[in-house]
């Protein structure tokens, strides 16, 4: 394992370092005097910092690429409220030297158990066309295995390996929580929506050494995706009802109703929703599947403050996607704690 991770950064405050990382941006930029130099962020599994070399980097230039891995070597400075290194040195990494798992961030919970968790709460639906769509969804062969590893995003929230399934599961712990309070919600139908609306995603995003968007992620995205694939699921299911008498194809009333939630849970037209919420259940979910993607997004920003220096007293940088800066309430109550010096 290497010694030096971007979360490290402000305990090396205009210090040397040499490490790994992975190349997420490489290119060269022009100097406003005359020249380039060579900028690029550079990543590992606990985060992304920029970096400048601004000499001898012709050689690092032809042979290092985006999503490769590289040794480099340099100096941690701020610049502008943000970590940066000034590189020395860099050049290619040898397999060798390289241990992946450094470099791919993964949820901090056992997904093996989630997957568990998740699949006793499809086990309880009292709805069994419910429970064979969704179980027909967990154990695709192809399906399963990349829900289980999948990220939720890119970037913004949940973007690690297992982060697709960590969303999911908070997600339906939010639901069954929350139904209760709400009699007009069908539970079943709910969970269904909260475990479906986001399955496009596995092929939306890819995650080998870093997460991008597939082409059929950018032309198509992961509403659309998800749609055509419930169509797909449900034929396959109706086409094994017809190989059995005592079957029962599935229920178009249903369909309809978890289309509806897939195509309506961004909440939103203009955050890329094709329909606005309708349904108890589609209000329901889009509004906690709002909650639950920015509150592991404030932990996000909560989490890089701290590593950047800041004080419980100050608040993060600007989050875009926001539209706002976040204040850490809790860190700053306890800072806040008269200390008992007789302990």
């Amino acid at each position: 394992m290497k010694e030096f991770f971007v979360s490290d950064a402000a305990r090396f405050e205009n210090q040397p370092i040499t490490s790994f990382f992975l190349v997420a941006a490489i290119s060269a930029r022009d100097r406003k005097g005359g020249g380039q130099y060579l900028a690029l962020s550079l990543a590992d599994k606990s985060g992304q910092f920029e970096a400048r070399m601004w000499d001898d980097f012709a050689e690092a230039l032809q042979s290092c690429a985006v999503g490769s891995y590289v040794k480099a070597y340099g100096q941690i400075s701020k610049y502008q409220g943000k970590y940066q290194i000034t590189l020395s040195k860099l050049r290619l990494a040898a397999a060798t030297e390289i241990d992946t798992a450094d470099f791919v961030p993964t949820t901090q919970y056992e997904i093996p158990a989630m997957a568990s968790e998740l699949r006793g709460y499809v086990g309880s639906f009292a709805n069994p066309h419910l429970r064979r769509l969704v179980l027909a969804f967990l154990d695709d062969p192809q399906l399963g295995p990349a829900f289980l590893q999948a990220p939720a995003a890119k970037r913004l929230h949940h973007a690690w390996i297992g982060g697709l399934l960590e969303h999911v599961l908070a997600l339906v712990r939010l639901c069954r929580a929350t139904a209760p309070f709400y009699p007009e919600v069908n539970p079943d139908l709910l969970v269904t929506g909260a475990i479906l609306h986001d399955i496009g995603k596995v092929r939306e995003l890819s995650w080998q050494s870093t997460f991008d968007y597939t082409l059929e992620g950018q032309l198509i995205g992961h509403i659309s995706i998800a749609q055509g694939m419930l169509h797909l699921k449900i034929a396959e299911l109706d086409a094994q009802a017809a190989q059995d008498p005592k079957a029962e194809p599935f229920p178009q009333q249903l369909r309809l109703l978890i289309e509806h939630m897939i195509l309506s849970h961004h909440g939103k037209l203009e955050f890329g929703s094709p329909k606005l919420p309708m349904t108890p259940e589609a209000m329901l979910l889009s509004a906690l599947d709002d909650l639950e993607a920015k509150f592991q997004a404030l932990r996000n920003e909560f989490a890089g403050a701290q590593a950047a220096g800041r004080g419980p007293g100050e608040l993060t940088e600007w989050v875009r996607s926001m539209d706002r800066p976040l204040f850490n309430s809790q860190a700053w109550l306890q800072s806040a704690e008269p200390r008992d010096d007789k302990k």
